[in-house]
């Protein structure tokens, strides 16, 4: 397989891999519950980044841990798109308070992701950032779901209003559509 290659015809899979990447849910028994997250009508950023080795786990494919650290590179993207840090969002840090994943097919080293993300779901306190996780060349998603994302103060660290400049700053970017279901 070579570097930077975009998303893998699942026939022409690596031999390594010792399969075509199949859908999780036929892999998964129905017996087990199963996390469901909906994806929003349409997404307002989209960035791509390459599977690298030190994301493949000794199945071959895209570790679990290793899919956060896309989907924060991705966040960093996000804000940095804005004008933002994550340490510096209008004049206040954000962090992480959860994350939902729900995986559905394998990604291998090498291919090139697509990750896309809107923010919705806002509340006093912060928001969440829905992403997808797939191939940009065709229909094959490997995983999806969200990041609560959440102000604190600078100095106090506690839980601090989403900054009106911010919240300016997403709808002259046309982010605030998507979240008011426009």
């Amino acid at each position: 397989m070579r570097t930077g290659q975009r998303c893998v015809v699942p026939e022409l899979q690596p031999s390594w891999a010792g399969q075509q990447s199949v859908p999780l849910s036929s892999i998964v028994s129905n017996a087990m519950p199963r996390i469901q997250f909906p994806l929003p009508e349409r997404f307002t950023f989209t960035t791509d980044m390459q599977i690298y080795i030190s994301h493949v786990n000794q199945g071959g494919h895209l570790d679990n841990a290793q899919l956060l650290t896309l989907v924060s590179e991705a966040r960093v993207r996000f804000f940095k798109s804005l004008g933002y840090t994550e340490g510096n969002v209008a004049g206040q840090p954000i962090v992480v308070g959860d994350i939902v994943a729900q995986y559905k097919s394998e990604g291998f080293h090498g291919e090139t992701m697509r990750i896309s993300m809107v923010p919705q779901d806002f509340n006093t306190y912060g928001f969440d950032l829905a992403f997808q996780l797939a191939c940009p060349d065709g229909p094959r998603e490997v995983a999806r779901g969200k990041v609560g994302i959440v102000f604190v103060g600078h100095v106090s660290r506690k839980v601090a209003a989403v900054p009106p400049e911010f919240m300016a700053r997403l709808a002259a970017h046309g982010h605030l559509a998507q979240a008011a279901g426009r």
